[in-house]
């Protein structure tokens, strides 16, 4: 049974019925006790309700490796930023820029620096 507490803004991994696969979501809403009742979508923005014990093998893997603008990213990879801490890559909005969802908000970040 997982009696982790939860905030609004964690984020958790769960299968998105509209994108047709599994990836990190956003926490929408908990209950007082701290249980997640809905999750968004970072790439489609489908809200959808979240069942208990719904948490994925993928959520308990270690965090991306760290946030490097040189490195090339892709979209649903992870990364760890030394101020954002941990995000995932939503989308590549240009050769040199991506979009990552951090636990406070989505920010634009360079990538690949340096080449190309």
């Amino acid at each position: 049974m997982d009696n982790q507490i939860y905030k609004s803004g964690e984020r958790v991994e769960k299968f998105c019925a509209v994108c047709g696969e599994e990836r990190g979501h956003v926490v929408a809403s908990v209950t007082k006790a701290g249980r997640i009742t809905r999750v968004s979508c970072p790439k489609c923005g489908t809200r959808s309700p979240y069942k208990s014990g719904e948490v994925t093998a993928r959520a308990a893997a270690r965090p991306g490796a760290p946030y490097d603008s040189t490195h090339t990213y892709r979209a649903g990879q992870s990364m760890t930023h030394p101020v954002f801490g941990v995000g995932e890559v939503t989308a590549v909005i240009e050769p040199q820029k991506i979009d990552v969802l951090f636990p406070d908000r989505m920010r634009r970040l360079i990538h690949a620096q340096g080449r190309g």
